[in-house]
């Protein structure tokens, strides 16, 4: 595939504030708005509750979710008090993702500081994750939108399911390209995708539901594959996690997987071992065989399919400011360090 952002690939910083800034001004106020909601939310008789919740807030991220439905929902018309309320649920959720995820990989590291599970523990952060899920359908009760309440009921069992998937499917060195890419689509873009088409619910657009729906899976998807290239090429300083962590949980990401489809006996048996093992003790070795098999390279080219998938999607909307912003987040879901 030839494509100028593969062959120009310098990537940047998502958290630079050249560029997310830029993307985050048009909707400041109502991002703000969310912030000063996720924080009220947070509250709780329970002290050590609102300590842990405010500890993985506070780690800071991308916000990036909440910032998709709140874009959708601007090149639409007009952000909503409950635009801003659906913002904020789907950062609870995507939280209460992140909590249970690092329990079950026994993560230490996120956003360049300890993880909750290693500060407070496996069990508060698991518990904490639940009061966050069900915080996000309290939110969404008072919304008052049946339909809206169906589709995020929908998408947090997709994604429940996508985590149990990867579970399975860890340690296996013989998952294909499209079982994988099944894991990322339930586990990851399904939240992106339903971000976009919630945000299009409560604008009653229901003829740009299936559009931004679109948009959002593939950028997604996109997003997660660069996650899972730059897991063996990646700064982690930059990054705020270590390197090579997919590996030790097993995880037959696409880089690994291009390996096992075209690279030598000897490049696949140390990728089949270093899967099978969930070890990362010789990391060195399978970044080497990615490396010769062009497993980064295939990667990113996938990406940029998902990337330009995204970009197709929304033909239809009128140019906007927020549009550009839409636009410009698929362009950098490929083109960043960490």
């Amino acid at each position: 595939m030839t494509d100028s952002y593969v062959t120009d690939y310098n990537p940047v910083s998502f958290g630079d504030p050249p560029v997310i800034e830029n993307i985050r001004a048009s909707v400041a106020d109502a991002f703000d708005q969310v912030d000063e909601l996720i924080v009220k939310q947070l509250r709780s008789d329970v002290d050590l509750v609102e300590n842990v919740g405010h500890y993985i807030v506070a780690a800071g991220g991308k916000r990036l979710r909440p910032l998709l439905a709140l874009l959708a929902a601007r090149v639409l018309g007009e952000i909503s008090p409950d635009h801003v309320k659906f913002s904020a649920i789907i950062e609870f959720i995507h939280t209460a993702t992140l909590l249970h995820d690092d329990v079950v990989d026994i993560s230490s590291l996120r956003r360049g500081r300890a993880t909750a599970n290693e500060t407070f523990g496996n069990a508060p952060s698991v518990l904490v994750g639940d009061f966050m899920y069900t915080r996000a359908f309290q939110l969404m009760v008072e919304l008052g939108d049946l339909r809206l309440l169906e589709h995020m009921a929908n998408t947090t069992n997709i994604i429940a399911e996508g985590e149990v998937l990867q579970l399975v499917r860890a340690g296996n060195a013989s998952v294909n390209e499209a079982q994988y890419q099944e894991v990322i689509e339930r586990k990851t873009a399904i939240l992106f995708a339903s971000a976009c088409r919630g945000a299009a619910m409560l604008s009653g657009a229901p003829q740009h539901e299936q559009s931004l729906h679109d948009y959002g899976l593939h950028l997604g998807i996109a997003f997660q594959m660069i996650d899972d290239v730059l897991d063996y090429t990646g700064d982690p300083e930059e990054m705020g996690k270590n390197v090579g962590d997919d590996l030790s949980e097993g995880k037959p990401t696409l880089p690994l997987i291009h390996v096992m489809n075209t690279g030598s006996t000897e490049d696949r048996d140390i990728v089949r071992t270093a899967i099978e093992t969930k070890s990362k003790d010789s990391l060195n070795d399978v970044v080497a065989a990615v490396t010769r098999c062009g497993g980064a390279e295939y990667t990113l080219e996938r990406a940029v399919y998902h990337r330009d998938k995204a970009i197709s999607a929304l033909a239809d909307f009128d140019d906007s400011p927020e549009k550009s912003s839409l636009l410009q987040l698929a362009k950098l879901s490929v083109e960043r360090s960490h």
